[in-house]
């Protein structure tokens, strides 16, 4: 006889993981300073290939922070220091012969709010090919890139409009595009539908799925629904508070989005996700 697990969130059907995929990148006992705050302390897990990683978590328990480690990105800002290892494909990424703008072509982001450049859709898509000096066949690589974001079809006749005349989802997409052009192993994206309607954000939900074929993909968000329909695997983050009053964030809990969302081994992940707290 075959036993239903009721997930935590009503309607939620967790996608399941591939079994055999191995992890591209390992964190080990990450934390992440600015300047004498520990904002995120001690992070431990894996980031599966071809898979989904979602981080949800309340407001200030670090996620955003820890996703930013992961292709460099605190490194632009003033005191910012991470501790611990993050590796890429057994390589440490905070090594000192590791060029960081190298790993950010590797390792490719997505912003909470769609940021189209000022230029056509074309050029959009164009820019980092060109600051990476990748100078062969761009038009070519320009509508792989927009086919590869679900977008093509939309804009294939106005590639020399503004890309601040698409939609918002558009927008999103075409910031996507722009991600994927230069040929990433893994997409970082932050909050990617927080500004989009419904609508916008089923076909981003959709368009993960199919890039999850050719990238591996790491997601923050807040909306537990999104994380529990997209994501292979979850890591459930919070925020602490020390004997002198001071807010850390930790990583509580990692594992398929499955047990996450239908038997987490920790009582505040379960209290998180049915909305006792957060």
């Amino acid at each position: 006889m075959t036993t239903t697990i009721t997930p935590l969130i009503p309607g939620a059907v967790p996608t399941m993981p591939t079994a055999s995929a191995k992890p591209v990148m390992q964190l080990e006992n990450v934390s992440v300073f600015y300047g004498g705050y520990e904002a995120v302390r001690g992070t431990t897990m894996p980031v599966r290939e071809h898979q989904i990683t979602a981080m949800i978590g309340p407001s200030g328990c670090g996620k955003s922070t820890v996703l930013r480690s992961l292709n460099r990105m605190n490194d632009l800002i003033p005191g910012a220091k991470v501790a611990g290892k993050i590796s890429f494909h057994g390589e440490d990424l905070y090594a000192p012969d590791v060029d960081p703008i190298q790993v950010r072509r590797r390792i490719g982001m997505v912003f909470q709010k769609p940021n189209p450049f000022p230029k056509s859709i074309f050029d959009n898509v164009a820019y980092g090919l060109k600051i990476n000096g990748i100078r062969d066949n761009i038009p070519g690589r320009v509508e792989k890139a927009l086919r590869d974001a679900a977008l093509w079809d939309e804009v294939k006749d106005k590639l020399k409009s503004s890309g601040l005349s698409l939609s918002g989802g558009q927008q999103q997409r075409l910031c996507i595009a722009r991600a994927i052009a230069v040929e990433p192993e893994v997409i970082l994206m932050d909050e990617p539908c927080s500004a989009l309607d419904p609508i916008a954000t089923g076909k981003i939900e959709d368009l993960m799925h199919e890039l999850s074929r050719k990238f591996t993909i790491v997601i923050v968000t807040h909306n537990m629904q999104q994380a529990a329909r997209v994501s292979h695997y979850t890591a459930f983050f919070t925020a602490e508070v020390d004997e002198q009053q001071v807010r850390h964030g930790r990583l509580v809990e990692f594992n398929d989005t499955g047990r996450i969302f239908t038997n987490p081994s920790d009582k505040r992940t379960e209290d998180y996700i049915t909305g006792r707290f957060g």
